[in-house]
């Protein structure tokens, strides 16, 4: 009775991305593989008045403003009226801009 050998394909490229990866994640380079990620305190709430003085200081009307948070006009000045408050992704860009207002500074 013979043993029947299976045939391996062998691509050294591939192997050896591979070797990279793991010598990089060793090292501290954050993958989809990676387990435990430093993240980011959560972004505080924006009061109103903090909206509405980002805006000045962007000395730009609520509506460039909305369109520079890709945010409807309504959605801004509901956040300045305080009728909503920005969460999520529009709270981190706000704070982001807040911190550094460039981000946002339409080019003139």
């Amino acid at each position: 009775m013979s043993v029947k050998q299976k045939e391996y394909d062998f691509d050294a490229d591939e192997l050896l991305g591979a070797l990279d990866e793991t010598l990089q994640h060793a090292r501290g380079k954050i993958t989809l593989r990676t387990t435990r990620v430093p993240l980011p305190k959560k972004a505080a709430p924006m009061p109103p008045e903090k909206v509405v003085a980002l805006r000045h200081t962007l000395n730009v009307s609520q509506t460039v403003f909305a369109h520079l948070l890709n945010v409807s006009p309504m959605t801004a000045k509901s956040w300045e009226t305080g009728r909503r408050s920005p969460c999520g992704a529009a709270l981190r860009l706000l704070e982001i801009a807040a911190s550094n207002p460039n981000v946002l500074a339409p080019s003139h």
